[in-house]
């Protein structure tokens, strides 16, 4: 029997609150697991789903980018995995009887936890403009109703086609094809609010903007270090390769605002003594100040260089450009300025030292702790510059490891989602398909909500995502959307995208991950398809659905493609969508031909857990920048002004979530039930405030427009964050990020350093 939806809209503004733990996973984790998949799947399909999480003949998890290691365990999942599973293949319907019952304007007042936990959505739904209720409608209507707002454009660049990371390699690299072919670059991708600042500085200085290590690196390493990045949440999977690293001798350094659980003592579900005991997985904590990283990593560089024998001057020598200029900017490295931009003292900086001069073979690993502040890009070029100086690229356990977030947001990029495409890949696309590229740029995420705020883009189509509840700035990102003449989401489940509409909106209901995808071959017979992912280490891999799909109305993100493109390019397109939508073999031919490190593709992926896309400085030292060596840098040292009497907030996630996909209103590594609208804040800090444990209090964030962001009503929680610094759960406090506070070069979101003021709610 499927089940029940939950009734009426849980109250999340009254979180009870524990202390927080110092241990993840264990016996508890298996526990909500399994409570949380047998709500949504029922007790047999829940076993005969994780069960085929991550495996070599399964389905790709939907949730994080991690890789999968060679020998697999049976349950080769972790928790908020099992969650997206459970999501996916729930029971819960959303079907056209539930939009007659719940008009645009009662969805929109809804929670997006609320509208997720609904179920999986059934059929094409149409709302009209005036209308405030979506209806369904045929396919063939649907695609014609883009069709008829594309053919209406001024221009081809008054069109967005944003991607989500989710998005298989031949769904995405039939979209850019589809978007090119159409005659715009206009491609924004999760990446541009997330990873864009592991990218540029990773090209700029090493020739490849992806990490270097795959994870036997990780299991080799002397010294990891894990900077601005919270696995026990966000990547609990990593916690096991952490803890294989400690095993096999590796020294871990954590470098975070907060403490984490995960990073403190993993209990690994998966063992019986891991569960009883675990494995104590840091042996430093730096605390840091939010945003200090670069000038920890500059100073560290300074100290490395005064020791005598501790530059690999060899490899400097052979493979770098730039040594001497970055030399004396990082000798110029100040110890007062470093502790105030830091935070931290000097004994532990110092200890930092002798941990990575012990170290023959180091790792770097962050993520978005790094990548979401002004100065991300030069800060993860000094972090390469830390590894160069030592020789830590292209050595068997080293390297640098940015940590992606969604399964395949890697993969997207390299199959061409991009606003700014290299023109070899535009030259691959003409050879191959005979038609001429746009060259010039296309918007990223931020450029395409101005375009939309300013009248200049009126038509917006998401291959997945939730993109209202993921950007910055919310009530401007609200608004932009809503003059749009046509928003298009193709969507698995319900979100706050879906009631933040166009003039007209559609919602296009697709296969999830989970799902066996059928398609009609040449000669009439059935095929089953399967599609690819590359995870977070650039290795490339088959996933294949097994259960029926949740409803006979779904189409697959590449069937939806195929037939988009047929319906608004027509017969004159020289593509074969049709032959494309049968079998997905033949994309992947074409990938083949275009991008470089996937030739002879079909027969690669067919190998038992795929293949590993080439790494010029991981593989042969050899480096495709601009100079043809590795590039150290020497930006000056920036970190964030704090105001007397305010604090800097970063916005992150709770357990119980994954991005903007809500699955509960719990944190349990950090002491939360019931509840998201909290502000973690240093209880030195809040004493100076006035602002006792249990208070609740409206964020209000101060920026250099003089506009003033608001975010009321939340509850202060007493915790151990680094002195000035707080933390509070996005999509809620995505409102307080300035659209316009973006990193330099990169233009992502700066949502890990916002200066917010606390003030007295009307609700305590």
């Amino acid at each position: 029997m499927a089940s029940k939806p939950p009734k009426g809209d849980p109250v999340q503004d009254a979180p009870q609150v524990t202390d927080a733990p110092h241990a993840a996973a264990g016996l508890p984790a298996i526990g909500h697991t399994l409570r949380i998949a047998q709500q949504q799947m029922g007790v047999r399909r829940t076993a005969l789903t994780l069960l085929r999480v991550n495996q070599k003949d399964g389905f790709d998890c939907p949730g994080c980018a991690w890789p999968e290691p060679e020998h697999r365990h049976k349950a080769e999942f972790c928790e908020n995995g099992a969650k997206a599973v459970a999501e996916e293949a729930t029971l819960r319907r959303v079907t056209p009887d539930f939009f007659a019952a719940h008009p645009v304007s009662d969805l929109a007042t809804r929670s997006g936890y609320w509208l997720g936990q609904q179920g999986r959505l059934t059929h094409p739904m149409y709302l009209a403009e005036g209308s405030d209720r979506y209806e369904a409608v045929p396919w063939e209507r649907a695609f014609d109703i883009v069709a008829e707002e594309l053919a209406a454009l001024d221009s081809p660049d008054e069109a967005l086609f944003y991607t989500s990371g989710r998005t298989s390699n031949e769904a995405a690299f039939l979209y850019q094809l589809f978007a090119r072919e159409l005659g715009t670059n206009n491609l924004p991708d999760c990446s541009n609010m997330c990873h864009e600042s592991s990218g540029s500085a990773l090209t700029e200085t090493l020739g490849v903007g992806k990490g270097s290590v795959l994870l036997e690196d990780l299991y080799q390493a002397d010294l990891i270090i894990v900077a601005g990045q919270n696995p026990g949440t966000n990547h609990p999977r990593m916690l096991s390769a952490l803890e294989k690293a400690k095993n096999n001798g590796a020294r871990i350094i954590t470098v975070n605002p907060l403490p984490e659980a995960g990073l403190e003592r993993f209990k690994n579900p998966q063992t019986p003594q891991g569960m009883l005991k675990g494995t104590a997985l840091t042996d430093l904590f730096l605390q840091i100040r939010l945003g200090g990283d670069q000038a920890l990593f500059r100073l560290l560089n300074k100290l490395v260089l005064e020791t005598e024998g501790a530059v690999d001057e060899e490899f400097v020598r052979e493979h770098t450009h730039g040594y001497e200029e970055f030399a004396a900017a990082a000798r110029a490295a100040d110890w007062d300025e470093t502790l105030t931009a830091t935070g931290l003292d000097r004994a532990r900086i110092e200890e930092a030292l002798r941990m990575v001069l012990a170290s023959k073979r180091t790792v770097v690993c962050w993520a978005m702790g790094l990548t979401q502040h002004k100065h991300a890009v030069p800060t993860i070029r000094e972090v390469v510059n830390f590894l160069l100086l030592r020789g830590n690229i292209g050595r068997p356990g080293a390297g640098v490891c940015p940590v992606r977030g969604h399964s395949n947001v890697q993969g997207d990029r390299t199959m061409g989602i991009f606003e700014r495409p290299a023109p070899a890949f535009l030259d691959a696309l003409e050879k191959e398909f005979g038609f001429a590229p746009p060259r010039h740029h296309g918007l990223d995420v931020v450029r395409a909500i101005r375009a939309l705020r300013d009248g200049e883009a009126k038509v917006f189509f998401a291959m997945g995502g939730n993109f209202v509840s993921a950007s910055p700035d919310t009530e401007v990102t609200e608004a932009a959307m809503r003059r749009a003449r046509l928003t298009v989401h193709v969507s698995t489940k319900l979100n706050r995208s879906h009631v933040v509409t166009g003039a007209r909106a559609l919602i296009l209901p697709t296969l999830g991950r989970t799902e066996r995808d059928l398609q009609v071959g040449p000669k009439g017979k059935t095929a089953e398809q399967f599609v690819t992912v590359e995870d977070s280490m650039g290795m490339v891999h088959a996933s294949r659905g097994r259960l029926e799909p949740a409803s006979p109305h779904l189409l697959s993100e590449p069937a939806i493609v195929c037939r988009l493109a047929r319906s608004v390019l027509g017969p004159e397109s020289a593509t074969p969508w049709e032959e494309f939508e049968k079998d997905y073999a033949t994309v992947r031919d074409r990938i083949a031909r275009v991008i470089p490190g996937f030739e002879d593709f079909n027969a690669r992926v067919a190998h038992p857990g795929g293949f590993a896309l080439p790494h010029a400085p991981r593989d042969e030292r050899r480096f495709p920048t601009a100079t043809g060596k590795a590039n150290f840098t020497a930006a000056s040292v920036e970190y964030p002004a704090l105001p007397k009497g305010r604090l800097l907030l970063q916005t992150l996630r709770s357990h119980d979530q994954y991005n903007t996909t809500i699955y509960g209103l719990d944190d349990r590594y950090r002491g939360i039930k019931n509840g998201r609208r909290v502000v973690l804040v240093n209880p030195d800090d809040a004493r100076e405030l006035g602002l006792a444990d249990g208070s609740y209090t409206d964020l209000v964030s101060e920026w250099q427009d003089g506009v003033e962001r608001r975010a009321p009503g939340f509850r202060v929680v007493h915790y151990p964050t680094a002195p000035g610094c707080a933390a509070a759960y996005y999509p809620e406090t995505n409102v307080l990020v300035p659209l316009d506070a973006t990193a330099d070069t990169s233009n992502t979101p700066a949502s890990k350093s916002v200066v917010v003021r606390l003030e007295q709610s009307a609700t305590d």
